[in-house]
């Protein structure tokens, strides 16, 4: 799931000062012990705030000055835009050199936050080998874009685990949460007292179901990962990946008491 503030997806942000050297152009710029400084040229006139897009291969940057921003600049990612505060005495060319730096940190923020599939994998088999005695035995963990009701799901049968899109961006020990939650599903079924044994062997239990139930509340997805009623985790559509089909690929669903959440109505987390 991504971080969501105020119903804007803020999935990675970073910032950073102006010093008093201006880089070299070009990539060596970006991630050089030396920050981008402010230029000799004249710098555009104080606003109170002024926005410029801009369209770069990957994304659309917005670009907003603020008079009040002295010397600070700030990136974040807002849905599929990238948004770059900036002060307003910036020239230009200092505008483009930040853009250039700030674009690049956000880039390897991302790719920390967002591993890949079999980065994935490996995490879900050290976290079993950390917290479990390495009982649960993942054969495949992997991102799906279509949990619209829970944060993750996995299937017993064949040691699959299914995450949200929406964990993204997320701190590394939630998604480790999720993880551990649905390992635990891989060894127990339902979400009993033998289940929740197994999951608060992970010592951020409280701390992540907090971050997640805050990140539902604030963007009105009602999700939680109580299930008082014990029901299978088979999503809002019957499948496990929230999906008409049922199954993973398609066919009926079996994935029994795996998800999350396992609300009444089946959803994960």
């Amino acid at each position: 799931m991504s971080s969501t503030g105020c119903g804007r997806e803020k999935v990675a942000s970073v910032s950073g000062m102006t010093g008093r050297r201006v880089p070299p152009s070009g990539p060596a710029a970006a991630g050089g012990a030396d920050e981008p400084g402010i230029a000799a040229e004249p710098a555009a006139a104080p606003t109170a705030t002024a926005t410029s897009t801009s369209t770069t291969a990957a994304a659309t940057v917005d670009v907003r000055r603020s008079a009040r921003r002295r010397r600070t600049v700030s990136a974040y990612r807002d849905g599929d835009r990238t948004v770059v505060l900036i002060p307003a005495r910036m020239s230009r060319a200092e505008e483009r050199q930040w853009v250039a730096v700030m674009l690049e940190r956000l880039a390897r923020q991302d790719a920390r936050l967002r591993p890949s599939d079999d980065e994935l994998l490996a995490r879900a088999r050290e976290l079993s080998r950390r917290h479990l005695g390495g009982r649960a035995r993942p054969t495949s963990v992997r991102w799906v874009s279509n949990q619209g009701s829970r944060w993750g799901s996995c299937t017993p049968v064949d040691g699959t685990v299914r995450l949200s899109t929406r964990l993204q961006g997320m701190p590394s020990w939630v998604v480790d949460y999720v993880l551990v939650h649905e390992l635990a599903h891989l060894l127990v079924p339902g979400h009993g007292p033998d289940f929740w044994a197994e999951v608060e062997r992970y010592p951020r239990t409280e701390r992540a179901r907090g971050y997640l139930e805050g990140v539902s509340a604030t963007a009105g997805l009602g999700l939680s990962d109580d299930d008082p009623d014990g029901g299978p985790d088979s999503g809002p559509d019957g499948g496990p990946d929230g999906g008409p089909d049922g199954g993973p690929d398609g066919g009926p669903d079996h994935d029994p008491h795996c998800g999350p959440d396992g609300d009444p109505a089946g959803s994960g987390r």
